[in-house]
């Protein structure tokens, strides 16, 4: 059988996050992008239109110098201007095309190569202007642009262009967990509650209200679920509590029946075996049940039995059990055990409370007795069945030796029997 992979899935927190700042970076970076370019071609434009102002400047400087061929005055003219201007090389011509002067921005390092080879990717190529002394051309000027200028644009802008990319980051992500509050916080609710309703049947839980409608409804009709449910839950607890007890319980009396009266004996005798403890088992038995039921009917009957259940239980301690085993039998488990004699004496207390007559159905009375059978662990018997065994045939000893209303304690090998009468 294929083990299936359990892959993380993504929360809807970071999806959203990285959503929303994906579309504010992306926003961000092409408005900064298309500023950028626009920049870059006003800036060519710019340069283009500079050069040429330049180079009438120069115009008018060297024209004397050209006129008289004076190389040195030429290039003193050309370089107090071109040092002075975004000029990366200049160069004045003569008539025949023979170069008369020559000026060239010194190299300074890494910096200024990165501006020129910005200049020539970026900008036009050299501006070529005549020289005219009187209407004639008498040289020529070549320039080529110096890309300073564009490098501290471009700086400005990269650094323009972080600077709002953080912003922007920032906001989104402070705006996308302002709506997140209202997203994630009632589906949070929603999946805490259910996932406590699944694994814990934790049914009394509820979704809070949400701010969001969509949700508000939502968490409105996962509620009225879970209150159906609830009522559900309810109904099949009282109703496995109700088929336990009867289950495990006389329906007539209210006691608990045979089933129920050996599983405690099993778990008494463990405990006392491990304690080095005592327990008693008593076997009950109505002496004129038969009678009774057979003169008055059954209604007399189950009136006897249940004033018997009544009176029987009322003579015990908290911790000790009755059970109606079946029919007008009764069986006590007295656990745990100090001294053999509080089994007889609590034997002798139920033997006494007999002696009031029992009200049955049509204001008739009867008095009925009972037999007891007493058989104590270890001394009788060590195992549940030996235990009742020996109670029950003590129990029918006390009938045979008192011929009702007494109680008998089960025989060991070094015990004789003990009979007591009513007084």
């Amino acid at each position: 059988m294929k083990s299936r992979r359990v892959t993380a899935r993504p929360s809807l927190r970071s999806v959203l996050d990285r959503g929303h700042l994906s579309v504010a970076l992306v926003a961000v970076a092409m408005a900064s992008v298309s500023l950028t370019l626009l920049g870059v071609l006003a800036l060519r434009v710019y340069a283009d239109h500079n050069l040429h102002l330049i180079a009438r400047s120069i115009n008018y400087t060297v024209e004397a110098a050209v006129v008289f061929n004076d190389r040195a005055a030429a290039t003193e003219a050309l370089a107090l201007i071109a040092s002075t201007e975004e000029v990366a090389e200049a160069r004045v011509l003569d008539i025949d095309g023979m170069l008369l002067a020559h000026w060239m921005r010194p190299d300074t390092g890494m910096l200024s190569r990165v501006e020129l080879g910005l200049a020539h990717t970026l900008l036009e190529e050299a501006v070529s202007q005549p020289i005219l002394h009187q209407g004639q051309q008498i040289g020529t000027i070549e320039l080529s642009g110096h890309g300073g200028s564009l490098l501290r644009f471009l700086l400005s802008g990269l650094a323009g262009i972080l600077i709002c990319t953080a912003l922007s980051g920032w906001v989104a992500i402070y705006l996308v967990r302002r709506m997140l509050r209202d997203i994630t916080g009632p589906l949070h609710s929603l999946a805490s509650v259910a996932h406590a309703a699944r694994s814990e049947r934790a049914f009394d839980r509820r979704v809070p209200p949400a701010q969001i409608a969509e949700l508000d409804s939502l968490g409105n009709d996962f509620n009225a679920l879970l209150d159906e449910l609830e009522a559900w839950q309810t109904h099949l607890q009282t109703e496995n509590e109700t088929l336990a007890h009867q289950a495990s319980h006389d329906s007539l009396t209210g006691l608990p029946n045979r089933a129920y009266f050996e599983g405690r004996l099993i778990r008494a005798l463990r405990s006392a075996a491990k304690l080095n403890e005592r327990v008693a088992v008593l076997f009950l038995d109505s002496d004129r049940f038969k009678d009774i039921n057979d003169s008055f009917g059954h209604a007399a009957g189950d009136a006897v039995l249940v004033a018997v259940a009544s009176r029987v239980r009322a003579q015990l301690r908290e911790n000790d059990l009755v059970a109606r085993l079946g029919g007008d039998e009764f069986a006590i488990l007295l656990s745990p055990l100090h001294r053999p004699e509080d089994a007889q004496r609590i034997a002798g207390k139920i033997i006494a409370s007999m002696d009031q007559p029992i009200q049955l159905p049509g204001n008739a009375e009867v008095l009925t007795s009972l037999s007891i059978g007493v058989a104590v662990y270890p001394d009788h018997g060590a195992t549940p069945g030996a235990l009742l065994n020996a109670a029950d045939a003590a129990m029918y000893q006390a009938k045979r030796l008192s011929q009702g209303g007494g109680q008998h304690t089960a025989e060991s090998e070094h015990s004789a029997a003990n009979v007591q009468h009513r007084s």
